[in-house]
């Protein structure tokens, strides 16, 4: 049987599933990873990119502070 996902709850774990790929692969462009979780947990462009600008953003916080 197929369980049904709420979109809002595969949104949060891309990015989980992101955040520890990044811990893992810190070489690894933030993009490829992004690209990866969108086509893993079925994301939209929208998502996608809402997903880059938010680790992008959280990136320029720690390098800036």
């Amino acid at each position: 049987m197929t369980t049904v996902i709420p979109h809002s709850e595969l949104v949060k774990r891309a990015a989980a599933w992101v955040a520890e790929r990044r811990a893992e692969q810190p070489s690894r462009p933030l993009s490829d990873i992004v690209d990866e979780a969108g086509a893993r947990f079925n994301l939209g462009p929208m998502e996608t990119e809402m997903l880059l600008d938010l680790f992008r953003t959280c990136h320029n916080d720690h390098t800036q502070g």
